[in-house]
């Protein structure tokens, strides 16, 4: 199993300057790769308060320092983007990191870059659903053929370059909540990463069922399938520091985005529920952690865990003590429980 860490490169609405916080990102990533993490992921928003519009360019820069970690968004928004210049950046990605690019596709929880460029929030669904087969026939031909259809023009016979490093690019699908997401990932074949932000993790495993049986049901090998939890959650010396680093910065974007979502202020007793065994937050020591991946891993079958620790306005020197903490004594930790990825 993978071990990896995801962010969306918060830099709060007058906190951190972008080109510090975008610094201190390939900091994260080197290190990362240092301490033997797998996998990076970069999520791609178009607000004031978060760095990253532009994910291929900020994992570029990391990629001339690091050896071995993958790369990937987390995620690129397909739907109000152009699913062959986001196949372009990502090889152009692949080639500078000699093959550890990867790709990871979703509908978007925040919806801004729908105005911004020019796409009707009624077309959802159709426009992701489009675009996602534009990329999948990207990643198998040199040649683009596609008609005219709702939301692409026709491209006659054109070649699309550079091609990937090692021929093809891993392309994952991210769902949420959402059943008809994870039917569809499983049809098309496509490794899935289900995030949970909220809950007991436990009640989302009917969409890992729903997911395989879709996959098997299309004729794809459901067992070969690669599959991530993503989930938020921090580590440290010890479980009660943990705790107290963690809470005021995740419970602050939680209540900044519930009040535009509708959701009622995070509180710190709701914080230390979440962070049990069962809750969906992946928050202690490194033995606490360890114990909750594996526990989860049972009950999911996951081939990748991801975590989300630079939530919020964390102190960077903090992050970069959890990013050590976690390759260092979780991963090598889960690894021996699980055998190496």
């Amino acid at each position: 199993m993978q071990l990896g860490i995801y962010t969306f490169a918060e830099s709060g609405t007058a906190d951190v300057s972008p080109s510090q916080r975008l610094r201190n990102l390939v900091q994260e990533i080197t290190l990362a790769d240092e301490v033997g993490i797998d996998f990076f992921g970069l999520g791609e928003h178009h607000r004031s308060d978060y760095a990253a519009s532009s994910v291929a360019v900020a994992l570029a820069a990391a990629s001339t320092q690091t050896n071995h970690i993958r790369l990937s968004s987390a995620v690129s928004v397909l739907s109000s983007d152009d699913p062959i210049r986001v196949f372009q950046q990502f090889s152009t990605l692949d080639n500078l990191s000699q093959g550890r690019a990867e790709i990871m596709v979703g509908r978007g929880a925040f919806v801004e870059s729908f105005p911004l460029f020019g796409y009707a929030m009624n077309d959802y669904e159709t426009l992701f659903e489009e675009k996602l087969q534009v990329l999948m026939a990207l990643n198998e031909d040199e040649e683009l053929n596609w008609p005219q259809s709702r939301h692409m023009n026709a491209v006659n016979n054109c070649g699309v370059y550079p091609r990937p490093y090692n021929s093809k690019l891993p392309i994952w699908v991210a769902v949420g909540g959402t059943p008809q997401s994870a039917v569809r990932a499983g049809r098309l074949g496509l490794p899935m990463a289900l995030g949970i932000i909220g809950g007991e993790p436990i009640r989302f495993k009917p969409l890992f069922d729903l997911y395989r049986k879709a996959a098997t049901e299309a004729g794809h090998d459901a067992a070969a399938l690669e599959t991530s939890l993503n989930v938020h959650g921090f580590v440290a010396d010890t479980s009660q520091r943990a705790a107290d680093i963690y809470s005021g910065p995740h419970n602050e974007v939680m209540t900044r985005l519930g009040a535009e979502r509708g959701w009622p202020p995070a509180t710190r007793a709701q914080f230390d529920a979440s962070s049990g065994p069962s809750g969906a937050l992946f928050v202690g020591g490194p033995n606490q952690l360890t114990e909750k991946i594996l526990a989860h891993h049972e009950i999911f079958g996951f081939t990748r865990f991801t975590i989300q620790m630079a939530f919020g306005m964390l102190d960077h020197k903090l992050v970069m003590e959890a990013i050590e903490l976690l390759g260092t004594q979780v991963a090598p930790a889960v690894r021996d429980a699980l055998g190496p990825s």
